[in-house]
């Protein structure tokens, strides 16, 4: 189970820094699964999803790659038992009751640390995780680095490697935001249409671009594999670049 957990982190953590697509999220393959022994709230498995309900809900809201991520996760770490739906259900009843509140968040970790006060190192990569978790919408809130802090502290993570993996994240995110502050000039290139243009005919732009470079429309007017395959790659660009307009303007 140890070895499962740490992998679940470090694959999160993976396609979140590689432009994370739930559709590129390869579940963790287990080939020996185990029996719960007790109550799920105690085990590993339960603690870890109750730290990332604290972190989730810390800005008030999950935003929905954090979503995504999360319902990823409680997959993989079910996996790892033989009933794996029904562990699955009970990580999500865990995760809903915990986020209702931050009052026991210290004794939560203080619980985690006793089942892996032997492997720091392992704690650094959950807590590396949970710092994704708070990083994802673009923001690190005072609330937000209480929660990891008080985390942090109980499981025992040194305070230089906790400020450490902090300013590491900030400088990450900043660089992301100032690409997305670059490509915003882009994205309208890539819609054809000048950034003064209003919402109603930006959406009919996209509209008509999306029949024009539709997989399905380019495959019934005949075109052969290769005009498919460019087809479906532009129409990406599109919808990335309607995506970034869209949130540029709040839409």
């Amino acid at each position: 189970m140890e070895l499962l957990l740490l992998a679940v982190v470090i694959a999160v953590f993976f396609f979140i820094n590689k432009n994370y697509d739930s559709n590129d999220y390869q579940q963790i393959k287990v080939n020996v699964k185990q029996q719960l022994q007790g109550n799920l709230e105690d085990h590993e498995a339960g603690l870890l999803v109750a730290l990332m309900a604290k972190v989730a809900k810390a800005d008030g809201g999950v935003c929905e790659l954090e979503a995504e991520v999360l319902s990823n996760t409680f997959t993989d770490i079910s996996l790892v038992f033989e009933n794996d739906k029904e562990i699955r259900e009970e990580l999500k009843k865990i995760y809903k009751k915990e986020k209702e509140s931050f009052e026991n968040t210290i004794l939560i970790s203080q619980k985690y640390y006793k089942l892996t006060k032997r492997d720091y190192q392992k704690r650094l990569k959950v807590l590396e995780y949970l710092l994704n978790l708070a990083f994802i919408d673009g923001e690190f809130s005072d609330t937000e680095f209480m929660i990891i802090e008080d985390i942090a502290g109980a499981i025992e993570i040194k305070k230089a490697d906790l400020d450490t993996m902090i300013a590491q994240f900030k400088a990450h995110y900043t660089h992301k935001a100032n690409e997305k502050k670059v490509s915003i000039e882009d994205a309208y290139k890539e819609l054809e249409v000048d950034s003064s243009i209003d919402n109603s005919e930006l959406k009919k732009q996209y509209r008509k671009l999306v029949k024009l470079y539709h997989p399905d429309i380019v495959t019934g007017q005949g075109a052969n594999q290769a005009t498919i395959d460019e087809a479906t790659a532009k129409l990406q660009s599109i919808n990335e670049a309607y995506e970034i307009i869209k949130k540029e303007r709040g839409l």
